[in-house]
């Protein structure tokens, strides 16, 4: 049994970016990458849909306002473990 590939992202946006200049074909394309065609096409797409976000200038702001939902969504992951902790050793007492 193989192993499924897991391309890197500099691989993605390297044969996205050459999907976007339609210099080769896709099937010239993903022969040179071992990509598929269509893993290919998707990779363009994404990049186009996205293209604009990687320009926006709030960026920053909303990477720091997901990082602190993580933090808060972590901890609360961790409250029902301290809370079962609580409960088990009231209930062995």
């Amino acid at each position: 049994m193989t192993k499924r590939k897991n391309p890197s992202p500099e691989l993605k946006a390297k044969v996205a970016l050459e999907a976007i200049r339609e210099e080769r074909v896709l099937a010239e394309l993903s022969k040179t990458s071992g990509a598929h065609p269509n893993m290919a096409s998707g990779w363009k797409r994404a990049a186009v849909k996205n293209m604009a976000w990687a320009f926006s200038k709030r960026t920053g702001a909303a990477a720091k306002s997901n990082g602190a939902e993580i933090g808060k969504l972590h901890s609360k992951t961790g409250q029902p473990v301290a809370e079962r902790g609580f409960l088990k050793r009231a209930r062995d007492r």
